[in-house]
Formats: structure tokens, sequence, C-alpha cells
């Protein structure tokens, strides 16, 4: 059985194996601050985003990042904006309003916030008898695979900064994002336009491991704190440094999320070509095709992947997910076995 479940379902791409186990055995200052890798990466990374003045924090996995991010940006009464699919208010067990703060979301057919979504509930949350919107959440890509333009990024930057908000990018599937062929943005320019955004490495090829880049120096003050007390720290730090600095070397990051999204076009295609309409208009490495229900029993006897939505009786939205390590030929096999 071949899996489409997610783009982590595999270890890790044998550059970073490898670099780990040249290491193994050198010691290490611990808490990410040595300077042989965290402090190697955190230099390649600033020279990515173009912003020697950006503070980097690694962290293990992406709910991790929000909760602490959000935590660390907020007082007490205060809330974060996201869509109604957006991952904090999905898929991370209530962790944001574990810490204390509401998530305000209002409804999105293409999973994206919009500058008129922000002002519709800066508008119903006018005084001190509510919480006090002060964060806008986003993910690129979104959790149904579609993706902002930059057009899109630079208005909702607009409304944030007009308003006082802090813009804050989900960057879990950024090297989808950025690999895809409907992307116009840099690194640099999220940089630009956001507050804080992080660089998703466990769903590009790493073990682990999650990039905070905080451009906003409001944010990074006691930062270290957050994440220490919200159980972020790892004592073995040099093992998330060891990772981003072996994926912006040699443009490996890139190369690994360009794989994936290539896996996705050609299997858009052949199922475009097979006629097969999808849930929403993904051109990043997730893709929600909808089947009968008769073709997804069948074909979930030898391919692993996910039910998204019931569409209507008989028909539901399945996701198709590829990774830096999906084989093409597992791509041919499911467009084969649609025949």
């Amino acid at each position: 059985m071949y899996s489409f479940t997610n783009d982590y379902s595999e270890g890790a791409h044998p550059q970073i194996l490898k670099a780990l186990m040249e290491t193994n055995l050198i010691q290490h200052t611990g808490y990410g601050m040595d300077e042989e890798h965290c402090g190697r990466a955190r230099d390649l990374i600033r020279k990515e985003i173009g912003r020697e003045d950006a503070a980097v924090h690694f962290l293990v996995g992406g709910t991790q990042v929000n909760l602490t991010v959000i935590a660390a940006a907020l007082r007490p009464h205060e809330a974060v904006i996201c869509a109604s699919t957006g991952h904090i208010n999905v898929h991370e067990t209530g962790a944001v309003e574990a810490t204390g703060h509401k998530v305000l979301t209002l409804p999105s057919p293409d999973g994206k916030v919009t500058p008129a979504m922000v002002q519709e509930i800066l508008d119903a949350h006018p005084d001190e008898h509510m919480v006090k919107p002060k964060m806008v959440y986003i993910s690129n890509t979104t959790e149904i695979g579609t993706q902002y333009t930059k057009a899109e990024l630079e208005a909702l930057s607009h409304i944030c900064r007009r308003n006082g908000l802090f813009l804050f990018l989900d960057g879990a599937r950024l090297g989808a994002a950025l690999t895809s062929s409907a992307n116009d943005l840099t690194m640099a320019d999220i940089a630009a336009l956001t507050d804080v955004f992080y660089i998703g490495g466990t769903k590009n090829g790493a073990l682990f491991g999650e990039a905070v880049v905080i451009l906003n120096p409001v944010l990074d003050e006691d930062f270290r704190y957050m994440i220490k007390q919200r159980g972020g720290m790892l004592a073995k730090g040099w093992l998330l440094g060891i990772q981003f600095e072996t994926l912006f070397t040699d443009g490996l990051f890139y190369e690994m999320a360009s794989h994936a999204t290539a896996m996705a076009d050609k299997l858009r295609k052949g199922l475009e070509e097979k006629g097969v309409s999808f849930y929403s208009q993904s051109v990043s490495n997730q893709l929600f095709p909808i089947f009968s229900d008769e073709t997804i029993a069948r074909l979930s006897k030898d391919f692993s992947f996910n039910i998204q939505a019931r569409m209507d009786e008989s028909h539901q939205a399945i996701r198709l997910v590829t990774s830096w390590a999906t084989k093409e030929e597992a791509v041919d096999a499911i467009l084969a076995a649609l025949d």
C-alpha cells in the first residue's frame, strides 16, 4: 500500500541523515545556543530573506510554534483572527485557547483570510466588553492547498499595520507554496510583509523542526522564555540547527519542495484528464479530488489517504498529498487505478 496521507510519512532526506551522523559524536552547546550549526543556520536563513536583523528560533513542530508565538505576542485580553479552516482553529486540540486566547474565525471558501474579513471582525469587537483582536494568523499554503499571491499578502499586511495587528504566517508547507506554479512570492517578500513567520522542515524532508523567523522586535522580547515555558526548548537543539543548516545549503529546501509539487502537478493533470473535479483549486502538494463512494472504497485497498468532506449522498472529497520522497511510479499507479 502506498500512502498519500501526508508529506511526513518518510524519515528525512539522506543529506540530513548524513549531516547528523557526521556530527553525532561531537559535543555541542545545548538549547539552540551553539554557533557551529544553529548559529550558521540562522545566518543562512537571514541571508535567504535579506534581513540581518531577523531573530530566528528553532522548535520541533508546528502546533508548538503556533501556540508559543501566539501566547508570546498577545496580552490576556487579546485574540487572534483566522479562517474557519485555519490549523489553529481545527487541528490543534484547542492549544491556542488553552493558553488563554480566543480564536476569532469567519468562513472562507478558499481557506484564505481577506482584508474584508479582518475588518468585519474588527467592527464586531469595538470595545472592552469583548476580546480585542490583535493578531491575524494565515497559512501558506492553506489547509486546503490554496496559496496567497503577493498582492493578497500586501493587502493583508496593509490592513494589519493600519490597525496595529500582528501578521503571523504559518509556513508548515511554505516550501510547497514557494515552488508552486502559481507562486509570485519570495521568502524575502514574506519577511517584508509579516511580523513573524515560520519555515516548515517537518513537512519538507527534515526529521522534525520548524524555524521561527521574527521580524518585529517587539515579538522577540523574552521569546526564549516563552519557548521554555511552553515546553518547546530542545536540550539537544543543535539537532535542529544541523537540519536547517543542511536545508539552506545548496538549495536543498527548494529542491525537495519542487519535487513534491512536481509530483502533485503530474497527479492533478492526470486527474483533470480523467474529468475529476476538485474540492479546492490547489496547485500545491495537497490535492482534493472528488470521487464516488465506490471509487474511494476501491482506491483505499491499495492507497492510503484522508477523507476531507462529504459532498453529497454518494460522493466525497479526499486529500492526496505528495512529498519530497513521492515516487513517480506511485502517481502512475493511482492514476492507473482510476481507469
